[in-house]
């Protein structure tokens, strides 16, 4: 069969089966990369991900079972394909001729995997269909290739000996894609640094849908205050403690163990508790260590440590 006639042949057989047009099937893969973290492994009849999308169109085994068949001439052989297979690559093909995902041997070079990845279009696309208000993007943890690209680049950076935490570079207020990109693969980088556990307390939660981690990627010299985003002036805190860092309760020592203000003590016994549990003496003693990432290249910088001890820290 000619090219023209194997299209032909298997616009035919898509028709047959009442399978789902190329524009639909395209949609939901750009919504189940959004769901997946921003990342699916390359189809093959062993992953989920296959089922996962064929059953949100509710296929038949019928459907899902049908091949199609192509000769190859030079070889005399016949050649058989899953229909369902060839319409999921043909989809993911079209999106990653117009940007809007990587190829699995691009997304290779990059992670080591072989996965379709969201690009910034097609997270963009993605927040699009799933009415996503463009502010609650700036906290999701779903890849691009274009962020997971800024995290590679902060996570495999050498520590630098001499350390300036601050951004002195930073000169506009203005949020261009760019910016966007660095803060976002600033704040994944540090949560996947820290395996998304808070430093201090180890809590380890994400939100039902799986969307949302309650940790948050904390500046050590504030950000506001032109703090570099980098992951030499930051660790992974919860919420409460996050909170905790910032207006001085407790501060970390060059060897990372921590230093709780003595303020503390002046608190009355109904403050800084819920329940029967102390937000921060519960979960020290005098050998406290924050929880640190597997590489030391990218423990937080002595500097930036220094610069939090004597600025925002209540001794």
């Amino acid at each position: 069969m000619n090219s023209k006639s194997t299209l032909s042949y298997e616009a035919r057989m898509l028709k047959q089966y009442q399978m789902p047009t190329r524009k639909d099937v395209e949609n939901a893969l750009i919504v189940f990369l959004f769901n997946h973290n921003g990342v699916i492994k390359e189809f093959s009849a062993s992953e989920e991900i296959v089922d996962e999308i064929a059953n949100y169109f509710n296929l038949t085994n019928r459907q899902k079972e049908a091949y199609l068949e192509t000769i190859y001439r030079k070889e005399n052989r016949l050649k058989k394909s899953l229909l369902w297979h060839r319409l999921l690559f043909r989809a993911a093909d079209y999106l990653a001729k117009e940007k809007l995902v990587s190829r699995p041997t691009e997304t290779f070079i990059l992670t080591k995997r072989r996965e379709w990845m969201l690009t910034e279009k097609g997270f963009d696309l993605a927040a699009k269909l799933l009415s996503i208000p463009s502010v609650k993007k700036e906290v999701l943890p779903t890849k691009s290739y274009e962020v997971q690209k800024f995290v590679n680049k902060l996570k495999n950076s050498r520590k630098p000996i001499v350390y300036d935490p601050f951004d002195v570079d930073r000169k506009t207020n203005k949020v261009t894609r760019e910016v966007r990109v660095r803060q976002r693969g600033f704040r994944l980088a540090v949560l996947e640094a820290y395996d998304y556990k808070c430093a201090f307390c180890g809590m380890k939660i994400h939100s039902p849908d799986t969307l949302i981690w309650e940790v948050e990627a904390a500046h050590i010299v504030p950000h506001r205050l032109n703090g570099k985003d980098d992951i030499w002036n930051a660790m992974a805190l919860c919420h409460l403690h996050h909170w905790a860092f910032d207006v001085g309760w407790f501060t970390l020592f060059d060897d990372y163990n921590i230093l709780i203000s003595s303020k503390i003590n002046n608190l009355t016994n109904d403050l800084g508790k819920f329940g029967e549990t102390h937000f921060l003496m519960d979960f020290y003693n005098d050998k406290s260590k924050i929880l640190l990432p597997f590489k030391e290249e990218i423990y937080p910088h002595k500097n930036s440590l220094n610069w939090h001890r004597q600025n925002i820290f209540h001794q």
